[in-house]
């Protein structure tokens, strides 16, 4: 743990003056409107383009590393505590034909870019599994079933990566442009948005711009359950790819359910079991501390850590390079997130969730 603590330490830096920058007023425009989250990414960015070999210090790179994955996940975790098991199968249910839909759309626009372009079968089937499901997250998850290798790994994460940080950047504005309720933007964000770590800083930025609590943690709830598709998507993979190296004489490769299912998932339900069981106690000092106290320090712990993930995305993040190698992928990548975006808000205004508010 030592070894990950300055890249770690390097983050919460960055994230406590994307914090203070974040409630600062010029006039009478609160910066509180762009959020913690926007500055966090968009100060890595700038950092990683002025001295690019600082994230891969052999001081910080371990704790940047470990900054965008875990400290992302805990994030997860614990805004399960402002959840209860209600919200959680309502926002759901009311989401499952939106979350179907896209991911369908993603993966369909996906083999037809493959063929138009006439990309490289494992780049487009990484590209099209992180737009439809969880960025990078699925992306690794599907790399070892289908075999790919380091570099179509990059270039996919990337392309993913890049569509991110452009939706962390304009969702929020986006969405109340168009007229979004603020439950219909928080179901939105959980099914437009490839990667965790921009749901919740797309659902932050909206949380001050719409003046509404809980799209966040809403919006996070509509991410987990799009999430679950990578274990039925994935298995089907594998079992295509076993079944053609069968059939060729060769040996499959190697599947294990442990490494593809997203197991925070549970810890984020245990959080939220935890908070349903206390709304259900008759009223005491206990219950009054746990909501009014508890419940919103957890929620403050939870965007801070997303502003430090953020951080740490932007550090690794290397657009310019992006840019200059990755003219097919971007196009596809692009082509995917546009086709979701359009299904998503489609998709609402068709079953009446687009003007609903929390």
């Amino acid at each position: 743990m030592m070894k990950k603590l300055l890249g770690i330490l390097f983050c919460v830096v960055i994230a406590g003056i994307a914090t203070i920058l974040s409630e600062c007023k010029i006039g009478n425009f609160s910066m509180e409107i762009i959020g913690a989250p926007v500055f966090s990414i968009l100060m890595g960015m700038i950092i990683a383009m002025i001295v690019p070999k600082l994230p891969a210090h052999n001081n910080l790179k371990d704790g940047i590393k470990f900054t965008s994955k875990k400290i992302l996940q805990w994030a997860v975790i614990i805004l399960g505590f402002s959840l209860n098991l209600g919200t959680i199968a309502k926002m759901g249910s009311q989401s499952l034909p939106v979350i179907i839909s896209t991911i369908s759309t993603s993966l369909i626009v996906a083999f037809l870019m493959m063929k138009v372009l006439k990309m490289d079968k494992k780049v487009s089937c990484l590209i099209g599994v992180g737009s439809s499901i969880c960025g990078g997250s699925a992306i690794a998850a599907t790399a070892p079933v289908i075999d790919a290798d380091d570099e179509e790994v990059a270039q996919s994460v990337s392309v993913i990566f890049l569509f991110n940080v452009i939706a962390a950047l304009v969702f929020p504005y986006f969405g109340q442009a168009i007229g979004f309720g603020s439950e219909g933007f928080a179901i939105f964000a959980g099914t437009a948005v490839n990667d965790t770590s921009s749901v919740t800083a797309v659902a932050s930025t909206a949380e001050g711009l719409y003046g509404v609590e809980g799209i966040l943690s809403s919006a996070v709830t509509v991410k987990l359950v799009r999430t679950l598709a990578i274990i039925p998507i994935t298995l089907a993979l594998a079992l295509f790819r076993t079944y053609k190296a069968k059939k060729s004489g060769n040996k499959g490769s190697e599947f294990s359910f442990k490494k593809i299912f997203p197991w925070f998932i549970l810890y984020f339900i245990g959080a939220s079991i935890v908070t349903t069981i206390v709304g259900i106690l008759p009223e005491s000092d206990f219950t009054v501390i746990y909501s009014d106290t508890f419940v919103k320090a957890m929620k403050w712990l939870a965007k801070f850590f997303i502003a430090m993930a953020m951080c740490a995305i932007g550090l690794n993040t290397n657009l310019i390079n992006l840019v200059k190698k990755g003219g097919k992928p971007i196009l596809m990548g692009f082509t995917c997130w546009a086709a979701i975006t359009a299904v998503s808000i489609g998709v609402q205004l068709l079953m009446g969730m687009f003007y609903t508010e929390l």
